[in-house]
């Protein structure tokens, strides 16, 4: 939010409700008297339209929707004041039976002159390109998985006896070659390999991107903190800091939970009180995250694998990895945060994981280094492993590269003398 100058005061509060193809403006002034009647302005000509129309003075409330960052940016420098609000917040606080594009213009203006409009963050430009890459690697991911579907579900209708070794490996692509369709079918399922083909290269060329960034600030002083954590990988931890975008905003883990969604509902009715399920409100990609990490951690970290069995006694399953991922964000809070150490794993298994993250980002993407000396740089911004020059972790002796080593490469971790 962009504060206005204390020598403007507001003037006008205006409303935008942003439609596919339209937006729908108004203004009124502290009284609620029309200053700027509710009108339509077509998406293609609204740059022009702000230019001509807004000015400083104004104070302006957008309602979340897909395009929302692409309206901010354009009416922010114009103007004094500029919050965006959150949707289904705002109809919790002004539900009404009449739900017209006047009326809902309305509503955001008197929140705004009451000054309870319920805000969501503004992310910056690189936050707002992160999270765009992720969808779109997300909106990959649908599309790969749905031609498959299609194609196992061929082989069911067929009654086909599928090759060993899973239907769309490189060695099996001849396969489905040899196999009589009619001419319809046989298009689709050459449609739906190429198609398989065609995304997973694209994705795999996202997740290079990715790794890149992770080794970039504003990113890779955040993400040498997430990769210790055990279930935590390249992609989950980028989707991760995506979400969050800057950790400081939250004051508390509670916060952040509840930001997530994974915070368990109550129910508060006279003298009953009751525990719902959780609110699933918030970031849907870093409540997956979250989650998807907390099943790895458990099938493989022995701190977290007791944590679930304990909460298993008690509850489903399923609900106990939710748990186990609401502990894990708590987790994260504190390491981001007060930049902490994962004090669960030794110097050893945290080289590992640098090294898991070198051999992630690729050659181009160490930015000059190898990855014995990736890993140690790794465990320097952590303040610890100074002394580590060899592991046997992963199944065998693994090397890692002396401190001096990496100091001559990175001065500008050596200690202050």
């Amino acid at each position: 939010m962009n504060s206005p100058p204390e020598t403007i005061p507001i003037q006008r509060y205006i409303g935008i409700d942003i439609h596919k193809d339209y937006l729908m403006i108004g203004g009124q002034n502290r009284h609620q008297e029309w200053t700027l009647r509710p009108r339509k302005v077509q998406v293609s000509r609204f740059r022009d339209w702000a230019e001509k129309n807004f000015q400083p003075g104004d104070a302006v409330v957008i309602e979340t929707t897909g395009s929302v960052w692409d309206i901010y940016d354009i009416v922010a420098p114009l103007v004094s004041k500029t919050l965006v609000a959150h949707a289904r917040k705002v109809r919790q606080i002004a539900e009404a039976r009449v739900k017209t594009d006047k009326e809902d213009i309305k509503r955001l203006i008197t929140l705004l002159i009451a000054d309870i409009v319920p805000e969501v963050w503004v992310p910056p430009q690189h936050v707002r390109e992160l999270r765009s890459l992720i969808s779109f690697r997300w909106r990959l991911t649908k599309q790969i998985t749905m031609s498959k579907n299609r194609l196992h579900s061929v082989v069911q209708r067929f009654n086909l006896n599928a090759p060993e070794g899973g239907l769309l490996t490189d060695t099996n692509k001849s396969w489905w070659e040899e196999q009589e369709f009619s001419d319809l079918t046989g298009f689709e399922v050459k449609q739906d390999l190429e198609i398989v083909k065609t995304l997973e290269g694209q994705k795999e060329a996202i997740d290079q991107k990715l790794a890149e960034l992770s080794n970039t600030e504003p990113w890779a002083s955040d993400m040498v903190y997430l990769m210790q954590i055990p279930g935590f990988g390249l992609i989950f931890s980028m989707v991760v800091l995506s979400a969050i975008g800057d950790i400081s905003r939250f004051s508390n883990p509670k916060k952040l939970v509840g930001y997530a969604g994974l915070g368990a509902g109550v129910h508060d009715s006279g003298k009953k009180h009751q525990g719902k399920s959780i609110t699933k409100e918030g970031r849907k990609e870093l409540r997956w995250a979250l989650v998807e990490a907390a099943w790895r951690a458990v099938g493989s970290d022995p701190y977290w694998k007791a944590q679930h069995k304990r909460l298993e006694k008690r509850m489903p399953r399923n609900k106990a990895i939710v748990a186990i991922a609401r502990r894990m964000l708590v987790s994260i809070w504190h390491i981001l945060t007060k930049r902490e150490t994962y004090h669960h794993f030794d110097e050893e298994t945290i080289a590992y994981k640098m090294l898991i993250w070198a051999q992630a980002i690729g050659e181009e993407g160490r930015q000059g280094l190898t990855r014995q000396q990736f890993a140690k740089y790794g465990l320097l911004r952590l303040g610890i492993g100074q002394d580590l020059e060899r592991i046997v972790k992963g199944g065998g002796p693994r090397r890692i590269a002396p401190t001096e080593e990496v100091l001559a490469l990175k001065p500008e971790l050596a200690p202050p003398r």
